[in-house]
């Protein structure tokens, strides 16, 4: 009897991994289509690599190399952001 839980128990835990690698891999590949159409593709891989990484050591590595290049991204647009000192003169009618 105890070999059956053992099995049943491996069953749910490999179960519990392939849905959270179906899922992550699909959120993944998603923000890489993004990548290269309108949207916020680097976010969207960011939260595909947040979930793969609840079940694989290389995805957390990934997930964290994403991090640094989102906030260096992040700090280059801010840099090339105008700004703005006064509100736009002029009537927008």
């Amino acid at each position: 009897m105890a070999t059956l839980v053992t099995v049943l128990r491996f069953v749910a835990h490999q179960s519990v991994r392939l849905s959270v690698a179906a899922v992550g891999f699909t959120v993944l590949a998603v923000g890489l289509v993004l990548l290269v159409t309108p949207g916020p593709g680097l976010l969207v891989i960011i939260a595909g690599l947040a979930i793969l990484a609840h079940e694989f050591a290389w995805a957390g590595k990934a997930l964290d190399k994403a991090r640094t290049r989102a906030a260096q991204a992040r700090e280059a647009a801010m840099r090339r952001a105008p700004r703005r000192t006064q509100p736009p003169t002029g009537n927008l009618d």
